[in-house]
């Protein structure tokens, strides 16, 4: 049995958008208020790294909405255009690119309406919709997004007056003779021009035209109907042009009533908004114009509650268990607990899974991959966990951090926070951005565990846990060098280190557990003088 098993693990899919849409749905596995959260009709910025399961809840909402009659479409925002790497080409103005950007998001809007109406002609009158879209269309032709820049006329005025007069004689002999001229010359001009003076930095406004009217009346002839437009991989557009889409967005679709846009993203990859001289902004302002209330980061990581992160993963697997199992006959577990018996040796090793793959969906697919073919004919093992992950860590993780820099940066953290401190997880100063720290934590080298928690020695300061991936200690693992904890407590008069498993709330003193980037930076620049 422990053989089929391993053998369906194999079967696994790896990516949500090589999967057919039902198929995510049959897989899908609610994260606590997941489904609900995303569920309202409230525009919504949803963020996670890649591998957390973006596109697979945004998919999940679009077909159930669609299930349920309304409109639901989610545009891959990498492969809209004509031609790969089109927006981040420089040689064109941020205008051009800005304008195509929206065009191209306009067409595959009009297409997705388009599609639908015909699908549809029983409930919708074709020759309406045809009218409405060839105006959705024509009013897509003319959105533009234009730059501006402060402009000033200087006046040059030139004159020049010039004359020169002169006399000459000349007496020769023995003849005498006189000889007498006169040159005058004279010159005169006179140039006037206007010269423009462009000032400052160029700014920029988005121009729609009869877009919104045009989406307005698509809206009242499908009523009831919703429209929910979800805008994936969000965070592949270019930084610069990010604040002009979601101003488009801002100002064309959220005002239409019965149009819904959630927005899949990479946090500290997106630009929403730029502020303008006049106190304003071109974009989004998150939590006033749309919420950002879901982040698929916090979800599921098994340092901050092992028994959710072990119901979810136990779902997950037999899920995606079912789905690839499909035409194998029978004798195969039937329910998400059975799986688990049978397919791991022990329930310690089933747990070791759920902490190695630290919340991340995408990595505990690969995981469980590699542990099948470890274990062969066998149930999947502690060792064999370990060893997947292991694996996993050097061939994807670790290779995927392309700075020297922040390698050396991880390396520093493992020498301060495990070396030294023998814990797992650190405190960084909320609001405070390294770009380093952020690399690492795209890399899904780092994990925040838990977001805003105070210090009581440190009234106001407000502090983010980080935890070292699996892969950062798995080698210290059963030796004298591991880890004791996940974050040091300061215990005045002890001369032991007592630690915390979950963090909490506030501490009553985290001075021991908090991690000072600046001076990674300090060292870095002695080194390099």
């Amino acid at each position: 049995m422990a053989s089929t098993i391993n053998s369906i693990f194999l079967r696994f899919n790896r990516r949500a958008e090589t999967v057919a849409p039902t198929q995510l749905v049959n897989t899908f596995v609610d994260a606590g208020p997941l489904s609900a959260l995303l569920s309202s009709t409230d525009h919504q910025v949803m963020y996670g790294r890649r591998g957390t399961g973006k596109t697979h809840a945004l998919t999940y909402l679009v077909e159930t909405k669609a299930a349920n009659g309304d409109i639901g479409f989610v545009i891959d925002m990498r492969t809209i255009g004509s031609t790969g790497g089109l927006y981040a080409d420089h040689s064109m103005t941020l205008s051009e690119r800005a304008t195509r950007l929206l065009v191209d998001l306009l067409t595959y809007i009009h297409e997705n309406l388009l599609g639908f109406s015909i699908e549809n002609d029983e409930e919708i009158d074709l020759s309406q919709a045809g009218i409405i879209l060839d105006r959705l269309a024509d009013a897509a032709s003319n959105v533009k997004v234009v730059g501006v820049t402060l402009e000033s006329k200087e006046n040059q005025m030139e004159s020049t007056n010039f004359s020169e007069g002169g006399v000459s004689a000349n007496l020769s002999t023995p003849k005498l003779g006189l000889n007498i001229s006169t040159e005058v010359k004279q010159r005169e001009s006179e140039s006037i021009s206007d010269k423009i003076v462009h000032e400052g930095i160029a700014t920029h406004r988005v121009i729609f035209g009869d877009v919104q009217r045009s989406l307005l009346e698509f809206i009242e002839l499908i009523h009831p109907k919703r429209i929910w437009i979800v805008l994936d991989e969000w965070s592949d557009i270019p930084l610069d042009l990010q604040p002009y889409l979601a101003d488009f967005i801002r100002r064309c679709i959220f005002p239409v009533t019965g149009i819904t846009v959630k927005i899949g993203a990479i946090e500290h990859r997106s630009k929403f908004r730029i502020p303008i001289d006049s106190g304003g902004y071109v974009g989004i302002e998150l939590g006033a114009d749309v919420t950002a209330d879901v982040n698929l980061d916090d979800f599921m990581v098994f340092d901050n509650d092992s028994d959710r992160a072990k119901d979810f993963f136990r779902e997950f697997l037999f899920k995606h268990f079912e789905a690839a199992s499909d035409g194998v006959d029978g004798g195969v577990p039937s329910s998400a607990i059975e799986l688990v018996r049978q397919g791991f040796t022990q329930s310690s090793a089933f747990d070791e899974f759920v902490r190695a793959v630290e919340g991340v969906p995408r990595d505990a697919i690969n995981m469980i991959t590699l542990a099948a073919q470890k274990a062969l004919d066998g149930p999947i093992s502690v060792p064999d966990i370990r060893s997947s992950a292991n694996t996993w860590y050097q061939r994807d993780k670790q290779v995927a951090v392309d700075s020297s820099a922040a390698q050396d940066l991880l390396r520093w953290i493992i020498d301060r926070v495990i070396g030294e401190r023998r814990a797992r997880a650190f405190l960084l100063e909320s609001g405070v951005r390294h770009q380093l720290i952020d690399k690492l934590f795209d890399s899904r080298l780092l994990h925040i565990l838990k977001r805003n928690i105070s210090g009581r020695d440190q009234p106001g300061v407000r502090y983010d846990v980080y935890k070292l991936d699996y892969g950062c200690y798995i080698d210290l693992i059963a030796t004298a060098k591991a880890p004791q904890g996940l974050l040091p407590l300061d215990q005045p008069g002890e001369d032991f280190t007592r630690f915390v498993e979950v963090p909490p709330d506030d501490y009553r003193s985290i001075r021991r557990a908090i991690l000072d980037v600046s001076e990674f930076e300090a060292s870095l620049k002695q080194n390099h003088r």
